[in-house]
């Protein structure tokens, strides 16, 4: 089947944030929303009527993952990364952002350490926050427009504490973001092995958060940080959900992938009673799109490659005070904008009121995030022309 993500679909008045919050979130409503990571793009079609096939079945009780949705997530992990995982292994729960918090309360008690690597995707924040515990930030360094990790001042971090009368760490996981939201890096296996290698030898368990795993631009591979090694599979937790790949945000479904059997049902006694089980709908389109959804997906790419060719191009030859980190995963683009001139406010007033697009503010991922913009690409095309556009009009109307 050929997808025509070309067109143009009406989403307001459907009750999606995307569009029907832009006055409450931007001040008006003339701004495209480039912001929260959702796709104007439609659903595979293999999804749809898997969800109107369970639909006819008029029975919407409480539900549970069936063999079936187990195995099509095993496969995948076999499929798409040769990562070889257990049934057992695997934990369903309504959302990645959810199991992050679940896996922080799990491991800390109130005033426990946990690393971020900023700027990163800012529900990360408030995840550690509201669990009593601290930020320690392993900043990434942007070196000649790619962002690296920054390894000596991770082992920093263990040895600040240790003086002449040494006490235990308090540091009890390393949030790991692969593809990194906002900056778009996919980290390599030397840089993994090298960030797993430092939580082993202090103790330090990896929360992978890997939602954007399948969305990759070209020449680019994904590697899980669990399939690394025994080690590492022992040592972490790893957040994946066909949500951000397959457009499913709003159905709740993500896979929370655990080998380790004490930290699987430490996370399991956590979460219950606090955090519910996926919704049946979710398991459905969960187990369409791994079986059946391939063939949407490559074309999917295709797009977004197109979508990303298309932006590097103009700003390079129309919006050249602004600068693109080029994205090796996700469909959000991080635009680095310090060459306007602006403070945060006055560039979210431009970009909003000005340019009329609506970005998410840089400074909201933290540290080292100032004087940038994070773009949804995941768009058609000439929604995406007609922002460029915008943003070049606002650009040049920059009084010298």
């Amino acid at each position: 089947m050929k997808y025509d993500f070309d067109q143009i679909r009406d989403r307001k008045k459907t009750s999606c944030i995307k569009w029907d919050s832009l006055k409450s979130i931007f001040g008006h409503d003339d701004v495209i929303p480039m912001w929260v990571a959702d796709m104007d793009l439609p659903v595979a079609r293999p999804i749809v009527d898997a969800l109107k096939r369970r639909a006819e079945h008029e029975f919407y009780g409480y539900t549970t993952a069936s063999a079936d949705v187990i195995r099509a997530v095993v496969d995948r992990m076999w499929e798409k990364f040769a990562w070889k995982i257990k049934p057992e292994w695997v934990v369903f729960t309504p959302g990645v952002v959810p199991a992050l918090n679940i896996a922080v309360r799990m491991l800390t008690h109130p005033g426990d350490e946990i690393i971020l690597q900023e700027p990163v995707y800012y529900p990360f924040f408030p995840a550690v926050t509201s669990s009593g515990c601290q930020i320690l930030n392993n900043q990434l360094k942007l070196i000649n427009g790619r962002y690296e990790m920054d390894y000596e001042n991770l082992e920093h971090q263990f040895h600040a504490g240790i003086g002449m009368f040494p006490v235990p760490s308090r540091i009890k996981a390393i949030m790991l973001c692969n593809p990194h939201n906002p900056v778009g890096r996919l980290w390599n296996r030397d840089e993994l092995i090298k960030l797993g290698e430092i939580a082993l030898e202090h103790d330090t368990v990896v929360i992978s958060d890997e939602i954007h795993c399948e969305l990759l631009f070209k020449g680019h591979q994904h590697t899980p940080f669990a399939s690394l090694s025994e080690k590492f599979e022992q040592n972490a937790i790893v957040c994946m959900s066909p949500s951000k790949t397959f457009n499913l945000a709003g159905l709740g479904i993500s896979t929370i992938i655990i080998p380790n059997t004490t930290l699987r049902h430490l996370f399991t006694d956590t979460m219950r009673g606090i955090l519910p089980g996926p919704n049946l709908f979710g398991y459905t389109a969960l187990e369409a799109a791994y079986r059946h959804g391939e063939e949407w997906l490559n074309q999917l790419l295709d797009y977004l490659q197109g979508n990303l060719d298309f932006l590097m191009k103009y700003f390079a030859r129309r919006i050249s005070r602004i600068k693109v980190v080029e994205p090796q995963g996700t469909y959000l683009v991080w635009l680095d904008c310090r060459d306007l001139g602006m403070d945060d406010m006055t560039l979210r007033s431009f970009m909003r009121n000005k340019a009329r697009v609506g970005f998410d503010d840089g400074f909201l991922f933290g540290s080292g995030g100032s004087g940038f913009q994070r773009m949804n690409i995941a768009c058609p095309r000439p929604i995406l022309e007609e922002a460029l556009e915008r943003i070049e009009m606002a650009v040049n109307n920059i009084q010298a």
